[in-house]
């Protein structure tokens, strides 16, 4: 950022052509909850070049280590997975009933395009609708659980299974990334591989702007978030830190049918948005309004009543508690198949993350009553 002649803030691009290079098709790969691996395989070929090691633990969550020597460490964190569509029944004549894989929305899936995903490769298959014609009644059935079905073009259950499609294949969507009207990244999974992205940008920015860190930064993109943050779950445990920064995205609530008094008053191209909650520490929240406020990133504040429902809340309560804060990602019609996110907020988080590895010093007590 900088300060114009009229004192207003000029946004200074910090994702490169280069960057949206891999952005793009890691945005496209299809990586549902518990089936991540591919997605992984892109991440960290991309984060490889600006790190000194990785690993991967047993659940594919992939990890990144700048320092890895150093004994306070410092998490940056964003979940891999996305959601998706389990196969849970065959009909006789080949309909495809599914049930949820993470918090998949049943009122979306009519006409969809989806990938099942098999051992023979992927099987191409539509969720069928009954035409408008067919449906009468004073009160019109609405799509649910119990209703949507996956039509693939067989005619029975036995010409399904031939296909390798069988109870537990797991189902995405194939709709793709792209740029809508030089604003917003629009596609599926930005909840929140574009989180994946971001960190791996920090990354990035520190390896070619040659700064030094005095503490061990473990880059961490987790699975089964959108299960019940289990990946992040296992590996807080695994690495002990002393320090997180979880970002994940959370909703814009400038569009019809959102309750801003229920749901806070959050816009696209407003900023990172820094929560108010039990698991974010109240002393590392204010060294991320600080450093917004010293950079003159643009934030905007959010208030969750018992937990944030993201990976914070799994670092926090780890190792006898874990100095925690998250930063969230403004984001439009989350859980749908057209999931949108201000390119400047993409870049202001990026930024705010950089900038507050920057200002930390591991001889920092973070207590409030010490």
């Amino acid at each position: 950022m900088i300060m114009d002649e009229d004192k207003k803030i000029t946004h200074i691009p910090v994702v490169t052509e280069q960057s949206l290079q891999f952005l793009e098709p890691y945005i496209n790969n299809p990586s549902p909850t518990g089936f991540e691996w591919e997605g992984q395989r892109l991440w960290l070929d991309y984060i490889k070049p600006y790190t000194d090691t990785h690993f991967v633990d047993n659940y594919g969550t992939a990890v990144a280590i700048i320092n890895p020597d150093a004994k306070f460490k410092v998490v940056i964190e964003a979940h891999a997975d996305e959601i998706s569509w389990f196969v849970n029944y065959i009909s006789k004549e080949g309909l495809i009933y599914v049930i949820r894989n993470g918090g998949s929305d049943h009122q979306i899936a009519p006409s969809k395009r989806v990938n099942i995903h098999t051992e023979k490769g992927l099987v191409k298959a539509i969720f069928g609708w009954p035409a408008i014609h067919t449906r009468s009644g004073e009160k019109e059935e609405a799509p649910t659980l119990k209703n949507i079905f996956l039509d693939c073009g067989c005619i029975s259950d036995q010409e399904v299974e031939a296909l390798g499609i069988h109870v537990g294949c797991v189902i995405t969507y194939e709709d793709e990334f792209m740029v809508l009207n030089d604003r917003y990244y629009l596609g599926r999974a930005l909840d929140n591989r574009v989180g994946g992205f971001m960190i791996a940008e920090v990354a990035r920015l520190l390896k070619e702007n040659k700064k030094e860190l005095s503490f061990g930064l473990y880059i961490v993109n987790a699975v089964q978030e959108e299960v019940g943050l289990r990946g992040a779950e296992m590996i807080a445990n695994r690495i002990k830190p002393q320090l997180a920064i979880v970002t994940d995205v959370t909703h814009d609530t400038q569009t019809p049918m959102i309750s801003k008094a229920a749901q806070g008053d959050l816009a696209c191209g407003k900023g990172p948005v820094l929560s108010y909650a039990p698991s974010v520490q109240i002393n590392f929240n204010k060294l991320l309004v600080k450093t917004a406020q010293d950079n003159n990133i643009p934030f905007q504040r959010q208030a969750s009543s018992r937990w944030t429902g993201t990976d914070t809340d799994a670092f926090a309560y780890s190792n006898n508690g874990v100095v925690s804060a998250l930063i969230s990602l403004p984001l439009r019609y989350m859980h749908t198949t057209v999931e949108m996110v201000h390119k400047e907020d993409v870049d202001n988080v990026i930024s705010l993350i950089y900038n507050t590895l920057l200002a930390i010093d591991p001889e920092h007590d973070f207590r409030t009553l010490k």
